[in-house]
């Protein structure tokens, strides 16, 4: 049974849990991710609900996602497949790179602030094609532009690295937009008193496993 179905239930409890409850959450939060991928990878699948009752249940009671996910928008990372959730688990943020504009992080912090979510993941991919036209600096039209400069920094950081460039580039590019999340003065505020956690993971392409960034 997923937390969100456990709220649906009454039980589990939302906003107006103590400190303790949420610092309790996010571990929580992090151990059902990780068995949900290990789930998906040797394919013995939850048994997900996604009929009539589930979709009315939330449609009267509201949403309590257990965790913020923010991704990249390839259409072969889909994060409730990933991590074997069913509706109402996951808040997810999708954007080209997993990009986090002003617009990306208003998304992530009104799932802290009124969802009471204790848990932000950062989502990268094996052979990210942003990451890659920012690694060959590619000359792109329009509005991708901004997509690929987002991202140059993390590169200039990976070129300092030993290693391959992509995978280093990858990886930064996932800290970096950690750190963008970490700028806001909510997000900061409810990581200082403890009861949220941020972390990073990149996902494989060729295995479907999530590496947590610890």
């Amino acid at each position: 049974m997923t937390y969100a179905q456990d709220v649906l239930d009454g039980k589990a409890t939302g906003v107006a849990q103590p400190l303790w409850g949420r610092l309790m959450q996010a571990e929580r939060a992090l151990r059902r991710l990780i068995e949900g991928n290990k789930r998906y990878v040797t394919e013995h699948y939850a048994e997900i609900d996604v009929g009539l009752e589930r979709r009315e249940k939330l449609a009267e009671y509201g949403q309590r996602p257990f965790a913020v996910i923010v991704s990249c928008s390839d259409s072969r990372v889909p994060p409730e497949i990933v991590f074997d959730q069913g509706s109402g688990d996951l808040f997810v943020v999708r954007t080209a790179g997993e990009v986090v504009d002003d617009i990306a992080l208003g998304s992530v912090e009104y799932a802290v602030e009124h969802l009471a979510v204790n848990l932000i993941v950062v989502l990268g991919h094996e052979d990210c094609g942003a990451v890659k036209a920012a690694v060959e600096d590619s000359d792109e039209p329009s509005y991708i532009a901004l997509v690929v400069e987002a991202i140059k920094p993390a590169v200039e950081k990976a070129k300092m690295q030993h290693g391959d460039l992509l995978d280093n580039a990858i990886r930064e590019n996932v800290y970096l937009n950690m750190c963008r999340i970490e700028a806001s003065d909510l997000i900061r505020e409810s990581m200082f008193t403890g009861y949220l956690k941020i972390v990073g993971a990149v996902y494989c392409m060729h295995n479907g496993r999530v590496k947590f960034l610890f």
